[in-house]
C-alpha cells in the first residue's frame, strides 16, 4: 500500500482509528492522507498541448504528479514514468505526461475524473473509485535497518522493536496500526513528526520524505523505517549501510482484524473505459518483462501477484 495514494490510507483509517483509541483514549490522530470528503477539487488549468493531446490517439495520457520521487517526476525519472512508457509502447502510442504539482493522492479526483488524463499509475488493485487492470506487480512492506544494527527485527513479533530508540512510519498506514498496538506508537510519535519538521498535518495531506526516513537511517538517527518498498527501494539501494527486510504478511490489529502488508499493483481508467482498460491489460502482458526488469531495477523485492478472480 503506497501511503500516498488516498483509496489506500483510508482502508486504514479505520484500523487506525480502533488501534488508537485503546491505547490513548481520545487523543487526536494525525490527519490522513485521504482528500477530505466533499471539498473542492483544486483544478490545475490544462496547458493547450494538454488539450491537444486529448484528441491524439497515438498517445496515451497518464495522469502524473511533478515531483514525487521515486515515483514520479518531471523529468520521467519515476519508475512510474518508466512503466508508463513501456505500457505505451505495447500499445504502439506514446507516453503523454499530463503533470499536477500536487501529490498523486489527488489524481484520481482533481485529473482522472476530470478528464484531464485517462490513466493513473500504480493503484491497488481494486480501487473501487477506478477499473484497475490485473496487477502488474506485487509488492510489501518492509523495515529498513543498518546492516550493522545489533537490533535483530524481522516481524512485528520480534522483540527487539521494544528497544528501537526511534522508529519512522507514515502515519495511517500499517506501520502505525502495528505500532499502536505494540504499545510503541507514543513513543515514536514526536520523531515521526520531526521527518516532516513539524508540519500541521490537520486537513492536509504532508507527505512524510522517504530520502529523509532512509537517510536517518543510514546514518544512525534513527533505529528502523517501516515504509511500502517501492517508497523507499531506490535509496535504501544507494545506500550500502542499509537492508530491507520484508514484512510477514501475517498481522492482525488489537480487534483480530487482519493488517495487510502486501499490495496488488495496478493502471487505474475511468469506470467507463472499459475499452481503454482492456487494451492496457493487453500491453501489461506484452510488456511484463520489461516492467519486471524496471522495478527489480529499482531495487523493489517483487512478488507474485494475486491472480486474478474467474
Amino acid at each position: 500500500m503506497s501511503p500516498r495514494n488516498s483509496a489506500k490510507i483510508v482502508k486504514f483509517s479505520a484500523a487506525v482509528a480502533i488501534a488508537v483509541t485503546s491505547v490513548i483514549g481520545l487523543c487526536a490522530l494525525p490527519a490522513l492522507a485521504a482528500p477530505t470528503e466533499g471539498a473542492a477539487p483544486v483544478k490545475s488549468a490544462p496547458t493547450e498541448a494538454d488539450l491537444n493531446a486529448a484528441k491524439d490517439a497515438t498517445l496515451l495520457r497518464i495522469c502524473a504528479a511533478a515531483d514525487e520521487l521515486p515515483y514520479s517526476n518531471r523529468d520521467r525519472s519515476g519508475f512510474e514514468n518508466k512503466i508508463a512508457e513501456a505500457i505505451a509502447e505495447a500499445m504502439g502510442r506514446k507516453a503523454y505526461f499530463v503533470w499536477n504539482s500536487k501529490s498523486a493522492i489527488y489524481a484520481v479526483r482533481d485529473q482522472l475524473n476530470i478528464k484531464m488524463c485517462d490513466a493513473v499509475i500504480g493503484l491497488d488493485t481494486g480501487d473501487d473509485r477506478v477499473l484497475t487492470t490485473r496487477a502488474y506487480y506485487r509488492a510489501p512492506y518492509v523495515f529498513v535497518q543498518n546492516k550493522a544494527s545489533k537490533l535483530k527485527i524481522e516481524s512485528w513479533e520480534s522483540p527487539d522493536l521494544a528497544l528501537a530508540e526511534k522508529i519512522s512510519f507514515v502515519p495511517g498506514t500499517p506501520g502505525q496500526v502495528m505500532l499502536t498496538k505494540l504499545d510503541l506508537f507514543n513513543k515514536h510519535f514526536n520523531y515521526m513528526h520531526s521527518l516532516t519538521n513539524f508540519q500541521d498535518r490537520r486537513n492536509k495531506y504532508t507527505r512524510v520524505p522517504p530520502q529523509r526516513m532512509v537517510g536517518e537511517v543510514g546514518d544512525g538517527t534513527a533505529d528502523l523505517a517501516v515504509a511500502f518498498a517501492p517508497e523507499v527501494a531506490r535509496f535504501v539501494k544507494a545506500n550500502d549501510k542499509l537492508k530491507m527486510t520484508v514484512i510477514p504478511d501475517n498481522n492482525v490489529r488489537v480487534d483480530g482484524e487482519r493488517v495487510p502488508h502486501h499490495f496488488d499493483q495496478s493502471v487505474g481508467v475511468r469506470k467507463d473505459d472499459k475499452d481503454l482498460l482492456a487494451a492496457i491489460d493487453a500491453a501489461i502482458e506484452m510488456a511484463r518483462p520489461k516492467i519486471e526488469a524496471l522495478l527489480k531495477e529499482e531495487g523493489i523485492p517483487l512478488l507474485s501477484p494475486t491472480p486474478p478472480r474467474t
